[in-house]
C-alpha cells in the first residue's frame, strides 16, 4: 500500500469513528434535546415521577401561594394543561403572574413538580431603563423600540 493509500484509509477510519460517536451521542440525547417541555408535553409523554426536567410556560394568574419562609407554589400553564410547581428560595425579580417562566427540577407526581431553579422570562421588547436613557441622550431612541421596565 502506498503512502497516499495509508493516509486516505487513516482519514476514512477517523471519520467513521467520529460519525459513530456523533450517532451514539444523538441517540442518547434524542428525548432531551429540547430545552424544556410544556405542561402539555409532560402529560402527552407520560413523564414518570422522579424524572428531572425543565418545564416552561406562563405563571397562571392568581395561582401564586406564598407558604412559610421562602416556600412558594404556583401553577405553570400553556393554555391547555397545567402543572403545579413548588419552590423553596428567592424568586427572580422578573417573576410575575402572567409572565413566562422555566422551572427546572423533579416531577414528584403527575401534575406536581418540585423545582430547584426558577428562570423568569421576558418578552423580546424588554430593554433596561438605563439603556433607554442612554439611547435618548444619543438621539438614537425611537418610541416603540422597546419597553423600559421599572
Amino acid at each position: 500500500m502506498t503512502r497516499r493509500g495509508r493516509r486516505l484509509s487513516l482519514i476514512a477510519a477517523a471519520l467513521a469513528v467520529i460519525g459513530a460517536a456523533a450517532g451514539i451521542a444523538l441517540y442518547a440525547l434524542r428525548d432531551n434535546i429540547v430545552f424544556f417541555y410544556s405542561p402539555t408535553e409532560v402529560v402527552q409523554k407520560a413523564v414518570q415521577p422522579g424524572a428531572r426536567l425543565r418545564v416552561g410556560g406562563l405563571v397562571k394568574a392568581d395561582s401564586l401561594i406564598k407558604l412559610s419562609g421562602e416556600n412558594v407554589a404556583f401553577v405553570v400553564t400553556d393554555g391547555a394543561n397545567e402543572l403545579t410547581v413548588a419552590y423553596q428560595g428567592l424568586l427572580p425579580d422578573l417573576f410575575r403572574e402572567g409572565q413566562g417562566v422555566v422551572a427546572e427540577g423533579v416531577l414528584e407526581a403527575p401534575g406536581q413538580m418540585r423545582a430547584e431553579t426558577i428562570l423568569a422570562k421576558h418578552d423580546e421588547r424588554y430593554m433596561p431603563r438605563e439603556v433607554v436613557e442612554a439611547l435618548k441622550k444619543q438621539g438614537r431612541w425611537q418610541e416603540g423600540e422597546g419597553v423600559a421596565k421599572p
